[in-house]
């Protein structure tokens, strides 16, 4: 193929010269046998062919009429391939730039006489564009027809001189030029453009294959950005800006609506970017929108619809605000402001308000829950988010001083107590897991270990730990938490309880080998005193049984341990008491105090409150809780005349025989349980002075350390050391009460300076 090509090319070639030229064969070769390699011997041409004097005129003017019938749109009247080797024989003969500028004025006037078609005014924007973008269709066509005729003039003569546009560049130089740079084509161009992109955004369908052509050709031409996009963008700006003022005023459009309708539009603008405009303008015409849409209402939005979707905890909406507001500069930074102080409110309100108390603990684990999992899933974890709600958190629990740390250990207690059915071992551990968490939030820790050491002593007093392994679970983690010193009395109680075990063996060893036997079962704990909270003795009248048998066990008790001393408390005591009613036996689980009230029905058949505190000994508010409890709880083992709730001065108790219950063993309401008043009270002072020694150890302790200190820095120092919240205020009245009590001095000559003395 190649061959008859080269052998065609040299035919034609041979109408211009006599002279032959071409390939000579040699001897050698001519004469090789059969399956011999041929050799071929190439030669240059020894004389140049000669043109004929009208050879470049003629040929001109057949080229001439081939472009003229491509630029009509008629047929050529020559082949192709012919018209192609009359380029490639003029460029031969050194006619290339006469040939190059006939070929380009040619062009110019075809392109220059296509203006006239859009000169027309009645033509409509729409017939406008189509019509343009005919115009600018045939050009491309006829461009790339006419460069492959002039192809080798194009790769030899323009390739070689670099100030020259190709043929390509040179239709469109001339386009551009003559047609799209005229002022009122390229405004109706453009114009008309804007126009369908309108109505487009106003939900009307347009012809995006047309809008794709005219502005590829702007590209091409190398005219978007200044004639298209600049105009584009302006108008787009305009639009949102207006858009959004529009819709954020309208009180019908909701924070989702608003969200959805954002997400939106800027889903539709990328599809116009992939499907017409250029890729270029991508990054500007979404700026425009989030800038608009978003940026400009930002505090807006946030005010009017972040804590409704918080408090209804609408997930998708939050996850999309979140990233069109990470798409806006300084977006972020303002969603994290609100979200923190809609935590700080929030959780203000369920920690201020002392209504609340009874459920505090709960919301406030529901709240966490649901933070953390909008912090999870909407704001993608981003760790700036989960320290902010961190900080809140920390912020509106401390607001309120003492009281969260005492309802965070009450609530451990009913989670930990017996008869807490609600949560397997597994939850009760997770339950365990998202207390701590609260807890960590909380300043003043010593409150919260008073409350819990209270309720822990009463659990393990009275049996009604739900599970040892739940306690220690919760132990360790506290350990783990404030370190060992927080939890060494917790865990010497858990000590103490193993030990008395122990000693109940030795003790019952010890029973079986008296003379004399008794009928009473007695199990005693001994309690180290350090380890366990402060118990205001109190002085009841035990029956003689029960006083015989105390004494037993203390010479027990003594006689392997000297030098101790024991102190019975019997507002911790309780027993198992058997008693008879007219449905039969039944087994009656009470308090020491119910156990010696319910004693003296064996004496005598009614009693008055006054009768019975003279009989028990039992302190008035002990007694009438006791009553209360016996008389008027759900198992009514005594009847009270007159009825009512509660106990007053004059009541007359009998024992109510009819008693009825489906349980042999009954528990009556285990008053020990229950709070009261007076130990919430005691509690909480018991912190306050516990906090009062401990400032008095760190002045101390720091003033023998540095001798001589400013006021100053000696409280800077007092809030590093102590780890509950303190006022300046008490710290001031700490340190002048260890002045008075000669600890330390103040300097003579500057009141602020004081002195260790030792």
């Amino acid at each position: 193929m190649a061959e008859d090509i080269r052998q065609n090319k040299i035919a034609n070639f041979s109408g211009l010269a006599e002279n032959s030229n071409g390939v000579t064969k040699t001897p050698a070769a001519m004469a090789s046998k059969t399956g011999a390699s041929k050799k071929l011997v190439i030669k240059n041409f020894k004389d140049r062919p000669k043109m004929t004097e009208t050879y470049t005129e003629d040929t001109w003017l057949k080229l001439r009429d081939a472009v003229g019938a491509i630029q009509n749109s008629t047929s050529i009247k020559y082949n192709l391939e012919e018209l192609y080797q009359a380029v490639e024989n003029l460029c031969s003969y050194k006619v290339s730039p006469m040939l190059y500028k006939q070929l380009r004025q040619v062009c110019e006037d075809h392109v220059r006489a296509q203006i006239q078609q859009f000169k027309e005014d009645s033509l409509d924007n729409l017939s406008f564009l189509k019509r343009m973008n005919r115009c600018w269709q045939d050009h491309c066509r006829q461009t790339i027809m006419i460069r492959s005729i002039f192809l080798f003039l194009d790769r030899t003569y323009v390739l070689q001189n670099s100030l020259l546009p190709s043929i390509w560049d040179t239709g469109l130089e001339l386009f551009r030029t003559h047609i799209v740079s005229d002022g009122v084509v390229q405004n109706r161009t453009v114009e008309g453009i804007l126009e369908q992109i309108e109505q487009e955004r106003n939900g009307e369908t347009v012809d995006r294959s047309l809008l794709r052509s005219l502005l590829g050709m702007l590209s091409d031409l190398q005219v978007y950005k200044e004639s298209f996009e600049q105009r584009f963008l302006m108008e787009t700006n305009c639009l949102y800006a207006a858009e959004g003022q529009r819709l954020m005023l309208e009180r019908d459009v909701s924070v989702p609506e608003y969200l959805h309708h954002v997400a939106r539009r800027l889903e539709e603008e990328n599809d116009r970017v992939i499907s017409y405009l250029d890729q270029s303008t991508q990054k500007p015409l979404i700026s425009a929108i989030e800038k608009q849409l978003l940026g400009e209402h930002m505090t807006a939005i946030l005010q009017k619809g972040l804590s409704t979707l918080l408090d209804e905890n609408r997930v998708t909406e939050l996850t999309l605000l979140y990233q069109l507001f990470s798409k806006v500069k300084g977006g972020l930074p303002v969603l994290l402001q609100f979200w923190r102080d809609y935590i700080k409110s929030f959780g203000g309100e369920v920690v201020g308000s002392p209504e609340k108390d009874k459920d505090m603990v709960q919301e406030l684990l529901d709240f966490k829950d649901k933070m953390d999992h909008v912090a999870q899933r909407c704001f993608q974890r981003n760790e700036t988010f989960i320290n902010a709600m961190k900080e809140a958190f920390e912020s509106f629990i401390n607001k309120r001083p003492n009281k969260p740390a005492e309802l965070i250990a009450k609530y451990v207690d009913s989670k930990l107590r017996a008869g807490n059915k609600e949560a397997t071992e597994e939850e009760l551990e997770r339950i365990l897991d998202k207390i701590m968490i609260i807890f960590r939030f909380i300043h003043g820790k010593d409150v919260f270990e008073a409350f819990y050491k209270k309720d822990l002593a009463k659990r393990l007093l009275v049996g009604k730990s739900a599970s040892v392994d739940a306690e220690k679970s919760m132990l360790s983690k506290l350990k783990h938490e404030c370190g060992a010193a927080f939890t060494s009395k917790l865990e010497g109680m858990f000590k103490d309880m193993e030990l008395s075990k122990d000693i109940m063996i030795q003790f019952k060893q010890y029973m079986q080998n008296q003379s004399e036997p008794s009928n009473i079962e007695l199990t005693v704990n001994i309690l180290t005193m350090g380890y366990w909270p402060t118990y205001t003795p109190m002085e009841v009248h035990l029956p003689t049984e029960m006083v015989k048998l105390q004494e037993v066990f203390k010479m027990f008790y003594l006689g392997k341990h000297s030098g101790r001393k024991l102190q019975w408390q019997p507002t911790l005591g309780h027993a198992v008491l058997k008693a008879e009613f007219k449905e039969g036996k039944k087994e009656l689980q009470v308090s020491l105090f119910q156990t010696l009230v319910l004693l003296m029905f064996n004496e005598g058949e009614e009693f008055t409150v006054e009768e019975i505190h003279t009989a028990t000994g039992i302190e008035d508010g002990e007694l009438r809780r006791t009553l209360q409890s016996l008389a008027c709880g759900k198992a009514r083992v005594l009847n009270k005349n007159p009825r009512g709730k509660d106990v007053e001065d004059g009541d007359r108790f009998n024992f109510n025989n009819d008693f009825k219950h489906k349980l042999f063993r009954i528990k009556i309401n285990q008053i020990q349980m229950k709070e009261t008043v007076e130990e919430q009270v005691s509690t909480t002072e018991r912190v306050f002075q516990d906090r009062q020694y401990q400032i008095d150890a760190a002045v101390v302790r720091i003033m023998k350390m540095r001798k001589t200190l400013s006021h100053n820095l000696l409280v800077s120092e007092l809030y590093n050391q102590l780890k509950f919240p303190v006022k300046p205020g008490d710290l001031k009245k700490r340190i002048e009460s260890l002045i008075d009590r000669d600890y330390m001095e103040r300097d003579k000559e500057s009141p602020n300076q004081y002195h260790y003395v030792a």
